[in-house]
């Protein structure tokens, strides 16, 4: 099945999750535009409280942009983003117990951006087409042990790339 790749937007990624985009640093200091982290536009909150956190530096080598199984995570709020700018895809669909084919929908993911996926939402990837990319990953020490589900898909799904 093939699944055309959106270019991120908040309001499009909204259903999966939150973008976080970069914000020029040095404006706390700025006193005609305070910096009030927890009411700027871009103010992501985290689920982190059910577990340890744990940051940690992936390094993948080329995944292409098929899958079949989507996972979730029913005790965080995931990060996802790339190091060293790279752009990549996501597929994903909105939290919920059921996982059908109808659901699914992929996103094209700037390489200065960070998403992070609401509890619950289904996800597959960091996919590319890079020889090889390094992502960011927030999550709990356990999320891969003790808050892993699955769903195998009915077919194998391909990001295509947005026109």
């Amino acid at each position: 099945m093939l699944v055309r790749a959106q270019e991120l937007q908040p309001e499009t990624f909204a259903p999966f999750g939150e973008v976080i985009e970069p914000r020029r640093t040095g404006e706390q200091f700025d006193r005609s535009n305070p910096y009030t982290p927890h009411t700027e536009h871009g103010h992501v909150p985290l689920v982190l409280t059910n577990g340890e956190p744990v940051l940690r530096i992936m390094h993948q080598r080329l995944r292409g942009l098929s899958f079949g199984k989507m996972a979730r995570h029913m005790r965080v709020s995931q990060c996802l983003g790339a190091i060293g700018g790279k752009d990549w895809y996501l597929g994903v669909a909105a939290p919920g117990n059921t996982m059908t084919l109808d659901k699914v929908a992929a996103f094209h993911i700037p390489g200065d951006r960070i998403v992070k996926l609401h509890v619950g939402t289904w996800h597959a990837g960091p996919h590319f087409t890079h020889d090889e990319a390094m992502f960011l990953n927030l999550e709990n020490t356990d999320t891969n042990s003790r808050d892993f589900g699955e769903a195998i898909l009915a077919e194998e799904c391909v990001i295509t790339p947005a026109a």
